[in-house]
């Protein structure tokens, strides 16, 4: 059936061509946005609109159609004795789908719709497939995530969401441009992957014969910058994990970094609370926002609490009760071997993780899982790290950052030599960084991926990822 229906409009393109009328059109000009238009409705006003035919009521001579642009739909009406012979030709074969350029006035029709009475129509892209059945509606999850193109007019919702996906990444910029921070780039492919305990996709570069690694997280070039001079930096990176594909993981995502000299990550606490703040007030100004089932509160302050207080509410037991918390992890049917640091956060996966759904910063993480950050000062036994949950995702990880090239070297080696199998290689060149002298810092990463899901209601990463990668 489709194989006809693209036969019937290629022969439209062909009779089109044939009569002297580009069915791929051309430049078009002073086109205004539908929802513009609407919004400063005057009676008789002469406009210009441009977009996708999304419905059609086709009476002969005259027809109503809903133009889609990506602001909104305005209603259009047509009518041969109203346009010239060119505009006649085009009205005469159009189909759902096609992209047409429409001059007219605006009006009301008798049931009070706004509507644009056309003057002139000009065909600026015939589509030669149908688009859904219900162009309204396309449901099919698989559909839509592979044929995005499809998905975002077939769903004024998704082309909402990923509006507002802008305007969030945009208020994150804007917070910190205006406190002094630099937007910088770091390579996507380096010859050793670091930062982050992930395993990397692999590539090669011909020319040099060089084995590269796309990267898992810019985290040693961000710090290089710091050993350069540049005080306040940031990137909002795409980053590639060799990894799992679920709700709330894709291979490639998009990560913003922070790093900020003289800093601690008591301080990328409030920046944390800040950037995300302003998106907020963008777009739910109450700072109370529906996610799923829950009501989340963003009102200041966001609830702060230790990795230890949060094991002993949820786990009923903690970091000091080594015996508890194998017995318990054995209980739960989770690994209880190996270092309690691990067992234990094991039972931070298991027992508290889903239940921090209100925004909550969970700091002081053993300082064995955090071999990239400073350890307290009051208790060495602890990292001076905090990671934000929002509806039971970690969003955020942030350090006070490691300075010390000797602790930082030794360190590096000892994650080398327990690397069971992934690749790990000692950043020689970072070390050396270090050498020349990194001033005391705090780091920051945020996953705007997960802040778009929270922020738009989104259940599923792939719903705020343009072209998320599919089987």
């Amino acid at each position: 059936m489709e194989d006809r229906f693209e036969q019937e409009r290629m022969a439209t393109v062909e009779a089109l061509r044939a009569k002297g009328v580009d069915p791929y059109g051309s430049r078009f000009d002073g086109v205004a946005p539908v929802a513009q238009i609407a919004g400063a409705y005057e009676e008789g006003r002469v406009v210009r609109v441009a977009g996708r035919m999304t419905a059609m009521r086709n009476f002969g001579k005259a027809a109503f159609a809903d133009l889609r642009d990506s602001s909104g739909k305005i209603q259009l009406y047509m009518k041969q004795d109203m346009l010239d012979p060119a505009s006649v030709e085009v009205l005469q074969v159009l189909d759902l789908g096609d992209v047409i350029g429409v001059d007219g006035k605006l009006g009301k029709s008798r049931t009070g719709e706004i509507t644009v009475f056309a003057s002139g129509l000009r065909m600026l892209s015939k589509a030669l497939l149908t688009p859904p059945e219900k162009w309204h509606g396309l449901r099919d999850v698989e559909i839509r995530y592979r044929q995005r193109y499809v998905d975002l007019w077939a769903n004024p919702d998704v082309m909402a969401t990923f509006r507002r996906r802008t305007q969030i990444i945009g208020a994150i910029r804007r917070y910190l441009d205006e406190r002094g921070f630099l937007e910088v780039e770091t390579p996507m492919m380096q010859a050793i992957p670091g930062g982050a305990a992930a395993r990397p996709f692999v590539t090669h570069h011909n020319t040099l014969d060089l084995a590269l690694y796309m990267r898992v997280s810019p985290e040693l070039y961000l710090k290089r910058l710091l050993v350069g001079g540049m005080e306040k930096v940031y990137e909002i990176n795409r980053n590639f994990r060799n990894e799992g594909i679920s709700t709330r993981h894709n291979p490639e995502f998009t990560m913003m970094e922070v790093y900020q000299a003289y800093a601690d990550f008591n301080i990328m606490m409030d920046l944390t609370e800040g950037l995300i703040g302003s998106a907020i007030d963008l777009l739910h100004p109450s700072r109370k926002i529906s996610y799923g089932l829950h009501e989340l509160d963003f009102t200041s302050p966001w609830r702060r609490a230790t990795y230890d207080q949060l094991l002993k509410e949820h786990a009923g037991v903690g970091l000091d009760d080594e015996a508890g918390l194998r017995s318990k992890a054995k209980e739960l049917g989770r690994d209880p071997n190996g270092e309690i640091a691990a067992v234990a956060d094991r039972l931070f996966e298991s027992c508290v993780e889903h239940q921090l759904i209100q925004p909550t910063f969970v700091t002081h993480y053993p300082i064995t899982l955090c071999p990239l950050t400073k350890a307290s000062a009051t208790d060495p036994r602890f990292a001076e790290r905090f990671e934000m949950y929002i509806a039971g995702m970690e969003c955020a990880n942030a350090y006070t950052e490691l300075n010390d090239p000797i602790d930082q070297e030794h360190r590096f080696r000892n994650q080398v030599e327990q690397a069971e199998g992934q690749l790990r290689v000692v950043d020689e060149d970072f070390v050396r960084a270090l050498k020349v002298g990194m001033p005391p810092a705090g780091g920051l990463g945020i996953g705007i991926d997960r802040i778009v899901m929270v922020l738009t209601n989104s259940p599923c990463i792939r719903d705020v990822i343009l072209f998320p990668l599919m089987r």
